[in-house]
């Protein structure tokens, strides 16, 4: 392999895909300074701002296919150490100055409101509007100034810096939009010269023009993808939770998101406790229990890869007596319907927030069980008092992490510990909703 280079080289780009779809591909892994169309090749040049990002990028992808709309491409360093010729069929993106910048957040940890952008830009200049929307290539904003210099004066500034420290990175370009509409004033959208707008109506997304800004999860959930690779919106969080690549077993090129669970206990399963251990792997979009097959079920993850972990880890795991098949289906998602639970929008969802993390704890069925968000006055005995139906309790522990209540508790076998998790995740104990995981510890 070509020693490692911040420019990465894109083979088998065909005519139907486009610069963006290219940024969407590697926009979670970094800032993209420059990229460069050999359309006569059907190849790219895509140079990111530092070589750990490229590097990242190719490391992910060689355990991961890329492709886009269809298609399969093929990446790797280039010879090149850096783009700085262009020829007059080539351009650096988003370099023809303009008043109105498009603003891509990278590692944000912390949420970005209107006034944060706000506070951030208009040292640069009077900002007119501000629109932000969820795309697959992460959190952006477009941002509207008077004057294109002080658009101009805001990107030579601001680029590649951190909102917060050590996170929240800042990727400008020039927009090629003439004027930004703003329909409301309200935390995702603001125009700064009419204050009188009103506020979002609720259940409309206020800015249907520039992208989902119902958040990237429901854009998934719609089966609607603006790139032809399904698990782009999770790119960077499967890379932080994976760096030394994928899990044996684990491809990361299914597509398939619905997936067949068979030889359930007809007598014991609900849909909310098969949201309860398919959720440690994914956020969960709809679950289907089969009248005419009551020992079946579907369930629709949040994307392929998802589903593949749910698949490779829960694949013959005990519930209820009965040993688990778990496929995917031939289904590609689950109608809605009046035998059909939503959980789309069910703050239960573990992986719309820490997904790198959750992704890092997934794991087959084990004998210990983690339980977090209890109360903060909660008991061991109260804790084993809670579980204790389901199997016998060989030892139990509290404890205390960054000043919030945590246990773990070890059953007998993986089969009690699997029932409890789904029997009691999100029960109540002493008012509190508890999350229940499995933990990868052997012992207490």
């Amino acid at each position: 392999m070509t020693e490692p280079s911040k420019v990465i080289h894109v083979r088998n780009v065909g005519h139907e895909i486009s610069e963006n779809d290219l940024l969407q591909l590697f926009q979670p892994f970094g800032v993209i300074t420059k990229l460069v169309m050999l359309r006569a090749k059907n190849q790219a040049l895509l140079q990111m701002q530092d070589v750990p990002s490229a590097v990242n990028a190719l490391q992910f992808y060689t355990n991961v296919q890329p492709s886009i709309r269809g298609r399969n491409v093929y990446i790797q360093f280039s010879s090149h150490q850096e783009l700085t010729t262009m020829d007059q069929n080539t351009q650096s993106r988003g370099d023809e100055p303009n008043r109105i910048l498009l603003v891509t957040i990278h590692h944000m940890l912390y949420p970005i409101t209107v006034e944060v952008l706000h506070q951030v830009f208009s040292p640069h200049g009077f900002v007119e509007k501000i629109v932000t929307f969820q795309k697959s290539a992460g959190f952006q904003a477009l941002i509207q100034f008077q004057t294109n210099q002080s658009a101009v004066s805001a990107r030579n500034a601001l680029q590649g810096r951190n909102i917060y420290d050590g996170c929240c990175q800042l990727d400008i370009q020039f927009s090629n939009l003439d004027e930004l509409q703003v329909n409301y004033n309200n935390d995702r959208s603001r125009d700064f010269t009419n204050p009188n707008l009103p506020s979002e109506q609720k259940g409309k997304s206020s800015q249907h023009g520039y992208g989902d800004a119902g958040g990237m999860y429901s854009l998934q959930a719609s089966g609607a993808h603006t790139v032809g690779f399904p698990q782009m919106g999770n790119a960077a969080a499967i890379a932080a939770a994976f760096p030394g690549g994928l899990p044996p077993g684990i491809s990361g090129t299914n597509d398939r998101c619905t997936i067949l669970v068979s030889n359930l206990n007809p007598d014991r399963i609900d849909e909310d406790k098969l949201f309860n251990l398919f959720s440690i792997y994914g956020n969960i979009v709809r679950i289907k229990l089969l009248r005419n097959k009551p020992d079946h079920a579907l369930v629709q993850m949040g994307d392929g890869f998802q589903a593949e972990l749910a698949v490779h880890f829960l694949k013959g795991g005990m519930l209820f007596g009965k040993r688990l098949e778990v496929n995917f289906s031939k289904h590609p998602n689950i109608t809605t319907g009046p035998d059909t639970h939503d959980y789309s929008n069910s703050n239960l969802n573990r992986f719309n927030r820490n997904a790198a993390k959750n992704y890092r704890y997934c794991c087959s069925p084990t004998k210990m069980i983690h339980l977090s968000t209890l109360p903060q006055d909660v008991s061991e005995a109260e804790i084993v008092s809670h579980l204790e139906e389901h199997g016998t309790i060989v030892n139990s522990k509290l404890f205390e992490m960054n000043g919030k209540k945590q246990a773990l508790v070890l059953f007998e076998n993986e089969e009690q510990a699997t029932e409890a998790l789904v029997c009691k995740n999100a029960s109540s104990l002493s008012g509190s909703t508890i999350r229940i995981s499995f933990s990868q510890l052997q012992n207490i």
